[in-house]
C-alpha cells in the first residue's frame, strides 16, 4: 500500500547512510532521499558501512541484507551494539523468517525488493518522526514495578541491571509502560510506534516484543492472543 512520502521538508542536517552492494540501487535510493532534502552518503560492503556509521554518525541507515565482507545482519548487530541508530533494512528475500531475523538483530523496519521509492521515502520520514517525538518529550522517568525507564537519557533498568535496547525497542517499551496492565492491540502499537499502518507489519511488533522479553525477562510483557500485549508490573 503506497502512501504519500512528502511531509514538511526535513532539516538539511539530517544525515542518511544508504548501504547496498548494487551501486545502481544505492545511487537511486540516495538520489530520491536527496530530493527529499536529506544529506546522503553511500557504502557498498559491510566493513565500509560500519566504518561510515562510526565516522559520520548518521540519523538513519538504509541497509541491504546481502553485502560483501559481512552481511547486513552483522552490520546491524555491530552498529546497534554501539550508538543506537534507526535502521530500515532492505531484503530481496520474501521468506518471513529472514525478515524477522533482521528485526531481531535491531532493524526498525524492512522493505522487500523490488520496492516503491515513494514507500521507502515514507518509511524513512516515519522513522525520523518517531525519533523526533522521543527527543521532544519532557524529561521524565517511568517506573513500573522493578522496571525503570529514563526517557531523557533513553536508558532502561530491570532491577539493578541495565538493558541495552535499540531505538525502536525503547519506544515500544515506553509505549507499553505508559499504560501498564492495559492491553494494546498490535495494530495500535504499529501506528503509534512505527507511525504507519499495515496489517502485515504486526509481525514486526511480535518480533520486537520477543526481543524485549529476551533482554528484560519473559514475565514482563503479557500476550493476549488475537489482540495484543500488556506490560505487567510486579
Amino acid at each position: 500500500m503506497e502512501q504519500s512520502a512528502l511531509v514538511a521538508g526535513p532539516p538539511v542536517s539530517r544525515r542518511i547512510l544508504v548501504v547496498d552492494d548494487e551501486v545502481t540501487i544505492a545511487e537511486s535510493v540516495a538520489a530520491r532521499l536527496r530530493a527529499e532534502g536529506f544529506t546522503v552518503e553511500t557504502a557498498h560492503d559491510g566493513p565500509a558501512a560500519v566504518a561510515a556509521v562510526e565516522a559520520g554518525e548518521p540519523d538513519l541507515v538504509v541497509l541491504d541484507v546481502m553485502l560483501p565482507g559481512f552481511d547486513g545482519l552483522e552490520v546491524c548487530r555491530r552498529i546497534q551494539a554501539g550508538r543506537g541508530v534507526p535502521v530500515l533494512m532492505l531484503t530481496a528475500r520474501t521468506d518471513e523468517t529472514d525478515q524477522l531475523i533482521g528485526l531481531g538483530v535491531g532493524a526498525d523496519d524492512y522493505l522487500t525488493k523490488p520496492f516503491s521509492m515513494r514507500v521507502l521515502a515514507a518509511r524513512v520520514h516515519a522513522l525520523l518522526r518517531r525519533m523526533d517525538r522521543a527527543a521532544d518529550r519532557d524529561d521524565a522517568t517511568i517506573v513500573v514495578g522493578d522496571l525503570r525507564i529514563d526517557l531523557d537519557q533513553r536508558r532502561v533498568w530491570r532491577g539493578d541491571v541495565e538493558a541495552q535496547l535499540t531505538p525502536l525497542e525503547f519506544e515500544l517499551l515506553a509505549r507499553l509502560a505508559r499504560r501498564p496492565r492495559v492491553v494494546l492491540a498490535r495494530e495500535r502499537l504499529l501506528e503509534e510506534v512505527w507511525d504507519w499502518a499495515d496489517a502485515a507489519g504486526t509481525r514486526a511488533v511480535d518480533s520486537h516484543i520477543k526481543a524485549l522479553r529476551r533482554k528484560l525477562g519473559a514475565d514482563l510483557i503479557r500476550t493476549v492472543h488475537g489482540v495484543g500485549y500488556a506490560l505487567e508490573a510486579r
